[in-house]
């Protein structure tokens, strides 16, 4: 199978970083998913930006309201539907018909991302729920050293489902063309769509592994 890697850009939109990055992933052709934090939207100005990235073939998805607390920490039913519910209903026509919903996990998966009440309203309301194998840490000073660690990534998995953000990889463009130039001087195919194995619900249905990504 040829190696694959999906980019996908998380926590955003924010005005001043992330014009930068639609801008490099139009001049280079790229097709990405946007995980947008709801209460971004209400500024108009990050709305705008949700729009473009939208009516540029991005995939938006569903991030949470607030991202604060995970859900598997905190998530009864009345948060469940704040935190996923109103989010969706701000996207409104943007939201991807698969309805892509990624949890907060602060990078890490395990049974804090979802609560019993949250995985039931995913559910019942026939969410996509993705995930990642790839999350080089780009929040973390020096910032540029996520280009490494993604890199030692890319050595060790077939398809990186890659986790970046918008408000710290719009002010390091050039790290992140190196790291595009060598994906394709590896011969790796940049692709949209996402490996099966990092959706445990898939528009409502579940796998087995689910139960490991859900609190007692």
């Amino acid at each position: 199978m040829a190696r694959r890697l999906t980019y996908t850009f998380d926590n955003g939109p924010w005005p001043g970083t992330t014009e930068r990055l639609l801008d490099f992933l139009a001049e280079r052709e790229i097709k990405a998913t946007f995980f947008v934090v709801g209460e971004r939207l209400q500024d108009p100005e990050s709305r705008r930006l949700t729009e473009r990235a939208w009516q540029e073939g991005h995939w938006i998805g569903n991030h949470t309201l607030t991202h604060t607390t995970p859900l598997g920490r905190d998530g009864d039913r009345a948060r469940v539907e704040r935190e996923i519910g109103e989010t969706e209903k701000l996207l409104g026509d943007m939201a991807h018909p698969r309805k892509f919903f990624r949890p907060n996990g602060s990078g890490s998966l395990g049974s804090h991302i979802l609560s019993p009440d949250a995985r039931d309203f995913l559910v019942e309301n026939k969410y996509t729920m993705v995930t990642w194998n790839s999350v080089p840490q780009d929040w973390i000073d020096p910032h540029r050293d996520w280009l490494d660690r993604a890199k030692q990534d890319l050595e060790t998995l077939d398809w990186p489902l890659l986790v970046l953000h918008d408000k710290f990889i719009g002010d390091m463009v050039d790290t992140l063309t190196q790291f595009h130039d060598h994906l394709l001087d590896q011969g790796v195919e940049v692709t949209q769509d996402f490996d099966p194995t990092y959706l445990p619900i898939d528009q409502g249905v579940t796998r087995p592994d689910l139960a490991d990504l859900v609190s007692a």
